[in-house]
Formats: structure tokens, sequence, C-alpha cells
């Protein structure tokens, strides 16, 4: 237990003093932002706040994030990649629901590798997509490659062994995007939890096929 505990101050320490330069940073580099440091101060707060948060109430922390990710964020992730225009460094994974059967598509960094793909879910064995594909780790992809977006179907593998620390480092080696989001999900996460997701060669370019019930 122990372990664990310094293993969750150690990743969002980081996490949030990272996010904390990046606010710093920003403000100093944007002309049009304000001369007061009102701003940068109230949230650089905010994240020093979710350090303790997370240390020591972690369900709270989770039931925060989710809330957030549910009702604001992942919808319009969601909206952005139906319409085609979608920021770099997303992707979409699809789960068939463990109890309802309907598929269910939630946005993730982008972690492709080759054939294969890599999520580091933020909230561990909590995420309802991650209890999903631990159901029915058959899952299908929808991840940038080229110009367009493509799905790829493939098989899910929780791997609770693994060091999600070290798995961000070598993902996002060189990627500006992918640092990003390693800062974000530890800034965020409760428990990281690695899954790799090894894709199938075959490309699904039927967009309508397989939508989410959402």
């Amino acid at each position: 237990m122990e372990v664990f505990r310094k293993a969750r101050s150690r990743t969002v320490i980081t996490g949030s003093a990272a996010l904390a330069a990046l606010v710093w940073i920003t403000w100093k580099v944007d002309p049009t932002a304000s001369s007061s440091p009102l701003v940068p101060s109230v949230e650089s707060a905010l994240l020093l706040a979710n350090i303790p948060l997370t240390i020591g109430w972690p369900s709270r922390k989770r039931a925060a994030v989710a809330a957030f990710q549910r009702y604001l964020l992942n919808p319009v992730v969601r909206l952005l990649f139906r319409i085609g225009f979608v920021p770099f460094g997303y992707a979409l994974v699809e789960t068939v629901g463990r109890r309802t059967g309907r598929r269910y598509r939630t946005p993730v960094g982008n972690g492709s590798a080759g054939d294969v793909f890599w999520i580091i879910a933020e909230h561990g064995y909590q995420a309802g997509y991650v209890r999903n594909l631990m159901a029915e780790p058959t899952v299908r992809v929808k991840l940038r490659q080229g110009w367009r977006f493509v799905w790829r179907t493939g098989q899910a593998t929780v791997l609770p062994d693994e060091d999600p620390l070290e798995r961000q480092r070598r993902l996002a080696r060189w990627r500006p995007l992918r640092i990003l989001n390693a800062i974000m999900v530890r800034a965020l996460g409760a428990d990281l939890l690695v899954i790799r997701i090894d894709l199938d060669e075959r490309l699904d370019l039927v967009q309508g096929r397989g939508r989410a019930l959402t």
C-alpha cells in the first residue's frame, strides 16, 4: 500500500508542477495576456491543491475529474472527431459495454507505436472503458494515419505490472503533444494503469460501422 501511495505522490507532484510551470510560461510569452499575475497565480494554487487531494482523497479526485471529462471534455472531442477537425495527439477507443452491450467511444491520448496502441488510463480499474475492455478485449481504435483518420480493430491487454511513468517516457520522447498529454494524465490521474492494444493489419474505413450509442 505504501508503495502505491509513494508512486501516486510522485506522479501527481511531477504532473502538477509541470502544468504550473506551463501556466507561467504561457502567461509570460502571451502578448495578449493581462499584466496582472492573478490568473496564473490562481491556476497554480489550484494545481498545488490538487496534490493533497490526489494523495489523501483519490476517490474524490477521480469523481471530480470523471465528471469533467464525461460531461464537458469528452463530448467536445467526440464532436470534433465527427466533423473531422481533431487536434493532433488524440484518438478514440471504442469498447463494448460489459452490461449494456452498446458501443462507447472514449477520447484518449494518441499512443500509437506501429501496430501497438498504448493507453495510460488515468483512473486505472475505476475507468468504465477499462472495465469494458477487460470484459470484452476486442476493441476498435480511431487514430490518425497521415492526414486521415482510420478505424483499426485490436485486442486489449491490461498490464498492471508495467510502470506507467516509464511507458509515458518512451511514448513521449521528442514528441511535444505526447509530452503535454503525459503531463495532463499525471496531474489529472489518481491511479495510472498501462493498457496495450495489439492492432490488426486491416483498416476499417467505413465510418458508419459500429457507431457508438452514447
